[in-house]
């Protein structure tokens, strides 16, 4: 501790640096710049603050501007968003889903909702995002086509899709992984909730899948307070989303008949307000946050600690940056000193493999999973507005 101490010290004097007249500094807090309180008080004025309203509409619009999908749908949270995804991706109960247990629970979760399985794959240490590499050995060795479908040979399960998730906003190996996808004949869906204005070899994030969810939660890049987004360029995908968001009750004047199971998923006027006016300040956020991550560049060469950084042909937007440590012990010193010192740090997230629910599930050695989990630590990445 006492060696690195002097070089936790400066940390501490750098980030303050960034984010001045702050006494205690944040992971990534809210900024609210321009039109957000307007856009909300119309909404409210407007009368129409649930599901139904102009700024809902509006926020689709501007999500299909702004990923390049043909289509996008507007839904209460990611976690939801990913939900429904995995069901419009043909996903059913006593199924299984590739994934990654280096990820947030909404992941894990969402395949659970659908009475599915998760299936741990390791992710590459560079993008800790899902390894292409990792998933293909993972099928040759125990999956098996029969038919159109891929089946595990040790359980009897198809296969249905595979989740890889953005972590961090860092794009992963998402165009290896569709080839993979593809050939097995498996659904690829994009976990890209942290990923809004992440590029992967030129193509947003959330592009790549058959359908791609975003999260716009508090912490989030642009913010709704809660919401999320569903994209695709398949028509009758966005359309089923759409009516399944909203009860999958069949238009009429006044009468209430429904077709389907559906769900409370549309995202309220309100929220969307408030996403569109943050939404317009997009290209700013990611302006500042790659501003940042350029000092932090600077700032961590020669360091003790390995600053996290975008591979080939990605444009990250850099939603949380991360710091990679020697080891464990280190992780948890750094923990304790910024923490201690008013200045916000957290851990990754505990592996998922890891947790009681999913302690039983099938995975990989996740060899490059565990040596993350023990090193990366997540330090203040917010837009600073003095700069």
């Amino acid at each position: 501790m006492k060696e690195n101490t002097p070089f936790y010290q400066s940390l501490i004097a750098f980030v303050r640096q960034q984010f001045p007249h702050k006494e205690f500094v944040g992971l990534h807090e809210p900024v609210f710049l321009a039109n957000e309180k307007q856009y909300v008080v119309d909404a409210i004025d407007s009368t129409f603050v649930s599901s139904v309203g102009a700024y809902v509409n509006r926020f689709e619009e501007m999500m299909t501007e702004i990923t390049g999908a043909k289509f996008a749908v507007a839904v209460v949270n990611g976690t939801n968003a990913l939900h429904l995804a995995l069901l419009l991706g043909g996903v059913k109960e006593g199924e299984e889903v590739l994934s990654q247990s280096l990820t947030f629970i909404a992941t894990a979760n969402a395949i659970s909702y659908c009475g599915a399985s998760p299936v741990f794959i390791d992710v590459d240490r560079d993008t800790m995002g899902l390894s292409p590499k990792a998933v293909l050995g993972f099928l040759e060795q125990h999956a098996e086509r029969r038919g159109d479908a891929t089946y595990n040979k040790n359980t009897g399960r198809r296969i249905a899709a595979c989740v890889p998730m953005h972590t961090f906003g860092f794009p992963c190996r998402v165009d290896e992984l569709r080839e993979i996808c593809d050939h097995w004949n498996i659904k690829l869906i994009e976990d890209a909730a942290e990923s809004l204005g992440s590029y992967y070899k030129g193509k947003h994030t959330g592009r790549f899948g058959q359908l791609g969810v975003f999260s716009f939660n508090g912490n989030k890049i642009v913010t709704s307070g809660g919401g999320g987004a569903i994209v695709t360029d398949d028509e009758d995908l966005a359309k089923k989303a759409k009516h399944l968001t909203t009860q999958a009750k069949v238009p009429h004047r006044w009468e209430f008949v429904h077709d389907a199971i559906g769900y409370n998923y549309r995202m309220p006027n309100l929220n969307a307000a408030l996403a569109c006016a943050q939404l317009e300040q997009l290209t700013m956020f990611l302006d500042n946050k790659r501003e940042l991550a350029l000092r932090y560049t600077s700032f961590f060469k020669d360091s003790p600690l390995l600053y996290a950084q975008e591979i080939e042909g990605a444009k990250a937007n850099y939603w949380l940056n991360a710091v990679i440590c020697r080891d464990k012990e280190q992780r948890d010193e750094l923990l304790e000193f910024t923490n201690s010192n008013g200045v916000m740090s957290r851990p990754i997230w505990e592996l998922m493999n890891r947790l009681p629910m999913f302690k039983n599930e099938v995975r990989d050695a996740l060899e490059n999973s565990i040596w993350l989990a023990d090193r990366v630590v997540n330090i203040p990445s917010g837009v600073s507005v003095a700069r």
